[in-house]
């Protein structure tokens, strides 16, 4: 049985017992009606989940860029699918597409600096929001997210995937079952090599370049210049949005204040200039540090370190580090240790064996679904919690409040580093609201 076959037959399987949030029954599962906004390479990955599902129909798709459309179009024809109504030819194309009315919810993945605007209007057209990240620039764009979601209603989603990570579920379910005791630090980032992917020459799909912005190809057109114009972690959610699951932050808990500091940049010039020695690319000040460390301290006595490093030579790792009174897990090593648990005194486990046993009870039941997903299959389970949150008119697991926190801290980090690594208070976007509310992410299968 192929993936689409199997997604075929488990929708239908379990289409009676989907429960909401307050415990009722849908006697049959609705379509989920999407727009698309933004279908360049990760618009397009969320479009490969849609065409595997006879629960949702594209209805409309919008980009500026013909290249991206001529993709997506073959995308559609390989899987038979009609094909959607294109908006195009401007910065504003993507307006029409929110005056449909036989739209439910959009996906937004453009260019970080766009999503803001298109989140507002997307949620005063009274579409649920499923959004990239990030969600803003500055912090008031982070409180504008907040304010126009809490008038109108609407739902907001940042579709971080690294949330539903197989090995950070696994985690997530030993620290709630109390493996590692009290949690007192944890530690995460984005620490990728992205060196060809902020230089690309349109040649090959990532291909060695030294180029950047409108003759470039893909992310290297817009990301890279955010590494020019900014000294601040750009990218904090991969880490963030997991760590803020182990420490209940916004359930119980909360960030209350930042300190960042920066290593100074030369991972980019060194770069571009093995590749083309001499290239007036090497020559520009890259205000971006090449590592960026972030301190977060947390309302009940947690620590959380947050790095970002995607401009030197390494391997790929987002260092997770999830640390208690009674044991550690390191994602580096992979190895766990787990006091008069651990097969030796004071020495590492591989993680393999303790996230086999504790295995997060939805990639138990749904691995399979994911089975050639991006990314490890995680892409399968952020975009069906969209969906499903979708088609039930619900909540998100993870809703505005969540998704602005781990996403504001790109222009807190950007203001501490500014004044010399002054801390920097958080805002408390729930309003003291997290002192009552209550953990929701993945703690059943009613929408991930």
């Amino acid at each position: 049985m192929d993936r689409r076959d199997f997604i075929k037959q488990g929708a239908l399987a379990t289409a009676g017992l989907t429960l909401l949030p307050t415990g009722s029954l849908f006697a049959d599962t609705p379509k989920a009606r999407l727009g698309f906004i933004g279908v360049g390479l990760r618009g397009r990955n969320h479009i490969g989940e849609a065409l595997l599902r006879d629960d949702v129909d594209i209805v409309a798709i919008c980009d500026t860029q013909e290249s991206s459309l001529q993709y997506c179009r073959e995308q559609f024809k390989k899987a038979g699918k009609k094909l959607p109504v294109e908006y195009t030819g401007g910065l504003d194309a993507y307006k029409g597409l929110l005056d449909r009315k036989d739209m439910d919810a959009v996906i937004i993945a453009t260019p970080w600096q766009f999503h803001h605007p298109q989140a507002i209007d997307a949620m005063k057209a009274g579409k649920y929001v499923g959004c990239e990240v990030i969600a803003g620039l500055s912090v008031e764009d982070h409180w504008d997210i907040v304010k126009t979601s809490e008038h109108t209603g609407v739902p907001y989603m940042t579709l971080e995937n690294v949330c539903y990570r197989r090995d950070v579920m696994a985690a997530l379910n030993m620290v709630r079952q109390g493996l590692f005791g009290e949690i007192v630090h944890l530690e995460g980032g984005y620490q990728h090599n992205l060196r060809e992917v902020l230089f690309n020459d349109g040649k090959h799909f990532y291909g060695h370049g030294v180029e950047f912005g409108p003759n470039a190809l893909s992310e290297a057109q817009w990301r890279t210049q955010f590494n020019i114009d900014r000294n601040a972690d750009i990218y904090p959610t991969h880490g963030a949005g997991p760590m803020m699951h182990y420490a209940n932050i916004n359930s119980g808990n909360r960030f209350t204040s930042l300190v960042s500091f920066s290593s100074k940049a030369r991972g980019l010039h060194a770069y571009v200039e093995g590749m083309a020695p001499g290239n007036p690319n090497g020559k520009i000040n890259f205000k971006n540090g090449d590592v960026i460390t972030t301190v977060i301290n947390c309302a009940n006595g947690e620590t959380v370190l947050l790095s970002h490093d995607t401009h030197l030579p390494r391997p790929y790792s987002l260092g997770f580090r999830v640390q208690g009174t009674k044991g550690i897990w390191m994602d580096v090593a992979q190895s766990v240790y787990i006091e008069n648990q651990s097969k030796k005194e004071d020495e590492w486990d591989p993680a393999k064996e303790w996230f086999e046993k504790y295995d997060h009870p939805l990639w138990k039941k749904y691995a399979d679904k994911a089975v050639g997903a991006g990314h490890g299959g995680m892409d399968y389970f952020v975009f069906n919690a969209f969906v499903e949150a979708v088609k039930k008119k619900g909540p998100a697991p993870i809703d505005v409040y969540d998704s602005v926190t781990m996403s504001v801290i790109t222009p807190l980090s950007e203001k501490s580093l500014a004044k010399g690594n002054q801390p920097q208070e958080f805002p408390d976007f729930t309003k003291g609201k997290w002192q009552e509310r209550k953990p929701v992410f993945a703690l059943d299968d009613s929408g991930f």
